[in-house]
């Protein structure tokens, strides 16, 4: 990947901006979304943001109190809050409406039933409920629903309403679909517990994703996430198409903080969009490969977003090892975003940004201890330490890590900061658990998960792959218009048991779920994080989706890796686990330059669909194909660097021609002095 001092390509030198001037604002899109308040209010929303912060922490750490009050504190605390900063309709400005006010006191009013009615209901709840018992359940999935339109569209809420309306049309469907009938009063008041709303997803949502966007905040407080984009910079920034590979970098970097692919286009991609196109990328190219690699950040160890989390409780296998598991998967992902961008960076002639325009790779490394704080975070859980409690000392370190600059020693004024955002940006995480809670409460009272299991063991009994490609595609359609954590905790409710069903291991099926709802993201017609990414680049949106699409194509083999080679989940000896990384490396390597058409020089279409095929040889389990696609490889790469040199060869002889026939006009212009006519 070799270096360029220049700063564009055939377009010439480009005016490229100080990047140790650029402002890192790397708010998340949710926080950027909301409503920008002033005086009073606002200081009372800092204020509660901050108590609600702080009594989760305590509570987490110091003094759990009982599961269902906890949680419910969760979800009001937060909807109090998200309905006084998300506008209910797009003219609704900056002021909040009576109507916010109406549903955050709501909010509050439920909480307080059911901390007030707590030994009741544990006994009566979905079974005798009470008139005002079911009340309280209709009013509370209400609120949950219009909290989660407002932060997250209506994609989610509409799916809600779906499985809700199944409850009662179930009785008069055939087939499979075909339900017993339920009260109503028992329906709601079952969905509205722990059973329901209050059921795993928020569970996750209460504990282990508020502690991580709290760590993320104050990540971002203390500096060490400026940090990591200064490092991206100063590691890659000067090489040919350098802020493509900042980009592909940084984001992952970035990952391990945010877990979410639209926050991570936006955290990282308002200044590394502008610098590739600054660099000759296109606005589509910029803006696909930042949705590309910010998608990645959900997969990236430690943290992985939330689905993680949720896969440790419904599996009981060990966090460590689901993060574990994550590595090589991640490090594949991100080896192909690279390769893409570089390939491409070769066919463009684009060079990267000047070192001297660079922050400077001595003083960067110098300050290599602001990676401590996720270095905390990672041995924490792989010495067996719980995920709070790493969370936990990790915030700490990242507070202790501000003190050794006076820019970024961090105050009470900051760390109130810190709190406040992390409040603020749960709240749409909250939102999408609690509406995931009711489709996984409508799946336990129904049993409709288990119907799609038997149709998944019905497809399986024809072909397993089938049966995976049959999956992939509900994923992919359930992550389309909704958070990645929505679509995995239904995904893995109805289809996963179906998978485990037919003999594939529990790690293995819900990876291959995640991985696919995470994808989703960058899957047209419905890309959320292509479509972030276009609105920054000011590309055509639909365009961008499926350039996304092209540039991870190999997100869509290495789930299927998974089954057909589990070593890449750091499953076997270790010889075999390094043999399958290395050979897949090669293959999705083969698979960028089949699809960025550039192997060694440009490609016709025949050698491309060869590439294709020792591509596939390669990242198959079958060492036998693995030689084969090797074999392959090195016969391409002997054609190209024949066709290559002839080539060379007739531009030289091209050249030589041109040359010998501008020499024989200069002497055309000689008259009778004997003197050459010479043209100025």
């Amino acid at each position: 990947m070799g270096a360029n001092n220049g700063a564009t390509g055939s377009g010439g030198q480009a005016k490229i901006e100080h990047v140790q001037k650029l402002n890192l604002d790397m708010e998340d899109v949710e926080i950027s979304s909301q409503r920008k308040l002033s005086g009073n209010l606002a200081k009372f929303i800092t204020i509660w943001a901050v108590i609600v912060a702080a009594l989760h922490i305590y509570s987490m750490v110091f003094y759990p109190v009982d599961p269902w009050k906890y949680r419910s504190f969760h979800v009001a605390s937060l909807s109090f809050l998200g309905f006084l900063l998300f506008p209910g309709w797009q003219k609704a400005g900056s002021r909040v409406h009576w109507s916010d006010w109406v549903f955050a006191v709501a909010s509050m009013a439920v909480f307080g039933y059911i901390v007030y009615h707590h030994s009741e209901l544990i006994f009566r709840i979905g079974i005798m409920p009470t008139t005002a018992d079911y009340i309280i359940a209709v009013t509370g999935i209400i609120l949950v629903l219009e909290l989660t339109r407002r932060t997250a569209g209506m994609a989610l809420p509409i799916l809600v309403g779906v499985f809700l309306l199944y409850t009662f049309i179930g009785p008069y469907l055939p087939g499979i679909m075909h339900n017993r009938s339920y009260a109503p009063e028992r329906m709601f008041t079952f969905i509205y517990s722990q059973d329901g709303v209050f059921s795993i997803p928020v569970d996750i949502s209460s504990t282990f994703l508020i502690m991580f966007i709290i760590f993320a905040s104050f990540l971002q407080v203390s500096g060490v996430g400026k940090y990591f984009v200064e490092w991206a910079f100063s590691i890659s920034g000067h090489l040919r198409g350098g802020p493509a590979k900042v980009a592909v970098l940084s984001s992952a970097l970035m990952g391990t903080m945010s877990g979410t692919s639209v926050g991570n286009v936006v955290a990282t991609g308002s200044f590394t969009i502008p610098l590739m196109r600054k660099v000759g990328y296109s606005p589509q190219f910029a803006a696909a490969t930042e949705a590309v690699a910010s998608t990645g950040g959900q997969i990236m160890p430690p943290i992985m977003g939330a689905g993680v989390f949720i896969m440790a409780e419904l599996t009981g296998i060990p966090y460590s090892r689901l993060m574990l598991a994550g590595i090589i998967p991640a490090v594949l992902y991100f080896a192909s975003c690279y390769m893409m961008v570089d390939l491409e960076a070769i066919k463009q002639r684009l060079h990267g940004i000047p070192r001297h325009l660079l922050p400077g790779l001595k003083e960067v490394m110098s300050r290599s201890y602001m990676f401590l704080p996720v270095l905390v975070l990672f041995g924490m859980l792989l010495f067996g330490f719980s995920v709070v409690m790493a969370g936990f000392w990790a915030i700490i370190s990242a507070f202790l890590i501000s003190w050794t600059s006076k820019k970024t020693r961090m105050g009470l004024k900051d760390i109130m900061k810190a709190l406040e955002g992390g409040a603020r940006g749960t709240i749409q995480m909250m939102a999408v658990c609690a509406s995931a809670g009711i489709i996984v409460g409508v799946i336990a009272l129904t049993g409709v998960g288990l119907r799609f299991s038997s149709v998944i063991l019905g497809i399986a009994g024809e072909s397993t792959f089938l049966a995976l490609l049959f999956t992939m595609g509900i994923v992919i359609i359930l992550g389309m218009g909704m958070p990645t954590t929505a679509a995995y905790a239904v995904a893995a409710a109805v289809v996963a048991p179906g998978l485990i069903g037919i003999g594939i291991e529990p790690l293995m099926a819900h990876f291959f779920i995640f991985y696919f709802a995470c994808v989703s993201a960058i899957t047209p017609p419905v890309a959320l994080a292509a479509y972030a990414g276009a609105a920054i680049s000011g590309s055509e949106p639909m365009k961008t989706g499926y350039t996304a699409f092209r540039l991870g194509i190999a997100a869509y083999i290495v789930p299927f890796m998974f089954y057909y080679a589990p070593e890449i989940l750091m499953s076997g000896s270790p010889t075999v686990i390094i043999l399958r990384t290395v050979t897949a490396l090669v293959g999705i390597y083969a698979l960028a330059t089949a699809v960025q058409g550039y192997f060694f020089g440009h490609t016709p279409l025949i050698i491309r669909a060869l590439l294709l095929v020792a591509s596939y040889g390669l990242v198959t389990p079958n060492e036998l194909l693995d030689i084969i696609g090797l074999a392959l490889l090195l016969v391409l790469f002997i054609v190209q660097r024949a066709i290559r040199k002839t080539e060379d060869t007739d531009e030289a002889s091209s050249d030589e021609l041109k040359s010998t026939r501008q020499h024989t006009s200069s002497f055309k212009g000689i008259g009778k002095s004997g003197k050459a006519k010479t043209h100025v």
